[in-house]
């Protein structure tokens, strides 16, 4: 029943709140559940998101020449557990946003970005200018709804992943940079590839609500 709730959260949100912007881009995905799963699969439910993540974990450990020396772990608990529950959720949203705000390929603050359509606010400039307050909320969101996404608790008070980037016209190229990113987050976090695997694929279904440019 968790999963489902959580699966039409993200069906509706979308994960994806590690962002943006992680630009955006902001995190992902459905959640943990009491369900076996799919030993093809992740816990992200989409095998297009799993295969996307496990070919950057896949180029990752090529290029770190990490091979099956890889970090092990354990799945008996949630991801969100084996994040380290709150607190880790808490630090790897830092870093990230922190990471993906400065890297220019992502434009977290959605520079020289403007509205299309033909409405009233076409050419309309889509650029965020936060104070400090406005990113530490950001922060919040976005691990409120890392942790939802991944077995932790129910709560999170940001808006549904489509509204929140609707008109930032993100591209792919910029959601892969997040990504990566985020990647690199978890790498500097020494998360174990299981998790960091499991946290990609999430990412990976947010795609569909998030990018809008090809």
């Amino acid at each position: 029943m968790r999963r489902a709730r959580l699966q039409d959260i993200l069906s509706v949100v979308l994960l994806s709140v590690l962002a943006g912007t992680f630009s955006v881009l902001c995190i992902a995905g459905c959640g943990g559940s009491s369900q076996q799963q799919n030993k093809d699969f992740f816990t992200s439910g989409d095998k297009d998101a799993d295969q996307r993540a496990q070919q950057r974990m896949a180029q990752a450990q090529q290029l770190s020449n990490q091979g099956s020396g890889a970090a092990a772990s354990s799945d008996k608990a949630s991801l969100y557990d084996r994040l380290g529950g709150q607190k880790g959720v808490a630090a790897i949203v830092n870093d990230f946003v922190d990471r993906a705000m400065a890297d220019p390929r992502v434009n977290w603050n959605r520079k020289d970005v403007v509205q299309g359509g033909l409405s009233i606010h076409r050419d309309t400039s889509e650029e965020w200018k936060p104070n400090p307050e406005d990113v530490k909320v950001m922060k919040a969101h976005i691990a409120e709804f890392l942790a939802l996404a991944t077995g932790g608790p129910s709560i999170y008070q940001g808006k549904d992943m489509k509204s929140a980037h609707e008109n930032m016209h993100i591209s792919n190229p910029e959601f892969d940079a997040s990504v990566g990113d985020l990647k690199a987050t978890l790498d500097k976090m020494q998360i174990a590839n299981k998790e960091q695997k499991e946290l990609l694929a999430i990412i990976e279904t947010t795609r569909a609500d998030i990018v809008t440019e090809q």
